[in-house]
């Protein structure tokens, strides 16, 4: 994983997530608030990556990423997401204190590490919050799924939680809001046997089978 700089790496991994599950384009004011940047920062940046060879990105249009690109950002997504599996299904870590362990730790380990934790774990195809997990290859795992807040009123499954507010996480683990987990809709309010919360708390955050 040390081919590219530490800074380079976050780049294409956050450029990458954020069209995973949003058509939201992405810019450097987008970047820049998602990374905690500033504007000026980050499109120097992006210029240098561009010159490389690892995005594409015209001034004041969205940023995307070249095949070059995309190839090193799934190799950071597949360490990010194996290493929050392993924390969490073998050294018993909630999985709200998974993603910034797993942000550190994904930089420093060698492509043999990862790979024998993808053998060691049984090869699983998505992580604690239901997030796939990118094959060797390159390719991801299908995962259909809409936010809840688009979902009709009846019967889903919650598919995906968004690991990257772990209070969110903590809130959503307080009504057992989990991958795998059926829930009833109803009115603004989803529910879990005699738990519930209004939907609103969640926006953005919570993905579920589409029931619509």
């Amino acid at each position: 994983m040390a081919e590219l700089t530490r800074a380079t790496q976050d780049y294409l991994k956050r450029i990458w997530s954020a069209t995973e599950w949003s058509d939201e384009p992405v810019t450097t004011g987008r970047l820049a608030r998602d990374l905690g940047l500033s504007p000026s920062t980050v499109s120097e940046s992006i210029a240098k990556l561009a010159r490389e060879g690892l995005v594409e990105h015209r001034r004041y249009q969205s940023v995307t990423l070249t095949e070059e690109g995309t190839r090193h950002a799934l190799r950071m997504v597949r360490a990010h997401r194996l290493i929050e599996t392993f924390l969490h299904s073998r050294l018993g870590y909630s999985w709200d204190e998974i993603h910034d362990e797993a942000d550190a730790l994904e930089h420093a380990v060698s492509l043999r590490f990862i790979e024998a934790i993808d053998e060691h774990l049984g090869r699983p195809e998505y992580d604690p919050h239901g997030d796939p997990i990118p094959r060797p290859d390159g390719t991801v795992p299908p995962r259909q799924a809409i936010p809840l807040e688009e979902a009709a009123d009846g019967e889903a499954t919650v598919l995906r939680v968004d690991d990257s507010d772990p209070e969110r996480l903590r809130e959503a683990s307080t009504i057992g809001l989990y991958p795998g987990q059926a829930v009833r809709i109803d009115d603004g309010v989803v529910s879990i046997d005699d738990a519930a919360a209004e939907i609103g708390r969640f926006e953005g955050g919570v993905w579920v089978t589409d029931n619509r």
